[in-house]
């Protein structure tokens, strides 16, 4: 059932307006941390997000971004440590080149661009989440909510041995 918030007009009638649903693949280090500061600072964003908090950018199987979309949400933002400061020293490179190629194949599932995006920051870069998050969602209200055929699947899972089975066969 869809997010929707009603808005009452003159009485007679009520609009709906669905509000953008996103996921956030936050990491622990650093964006999930920053997301903390934001809130202790009392800094103020919309509500849209729910976080998911990970060890690593890097750790992000690109199957977690389809399986956000497939069931439901409008973006999925990740947040992982600057370029040269990943706790795990080469995490975010990972998430980087993952990323790349996950934007081909959501363009080619048709999914928008702007429904995905990575960002850095940095655990003291409370601000800068309230700025990511809102922009996102800003996005996400022009664009309106994301609509798969639900006839065709977005993402099928299997297991790496099938996987093996089909390629050796």
């Amino acid at each position: 059932m869809p997010n929707t918030q009603s808005i009452p007009g003159n009485g007679h009638a009520t609009s709906e307006v669905q509000e953008p649903r996103i996921v956030g693949f936050f990491c622990t280090w650093c964006t999930y941390l920053a997301a903390d500061l934001a809130g202790t600072s009392r800094i103020k964003y919309a509500p849209n997000v729910r976080v998911v908090r990970v060890m690593c950018s890097g750790r992000i199987d690109p199957q977690f971004v389809l399986a956000a979309f497939a069931n439901g949400a409008d973006g999925v933002l990740i947040g992982g440590c600057h370029p040269g400061d990943c706790h795990y020293q080469e995490g975010n490179y990972n998430c980087l080149r993952r990323a790349r190629l996950l934007k081909r194949v959501l363009q080619q599932l048709g999914i928008e661009e702007e429904r995905f995006r990575v960002e850095w920051i940095s655990a003291a870069e409370g601000d800068r989440v309230r700025v990511v998050i809102n922009d996102m969602v800003e996005k996400l209200r022009a664009l309106g909510p994301l609509s798969m055929k639900k006839e065709m699947p977005l993402v099928t899972i299997v297991s790496q041995e099938h996987a093996q089975e089909e390629v050796c066969v």
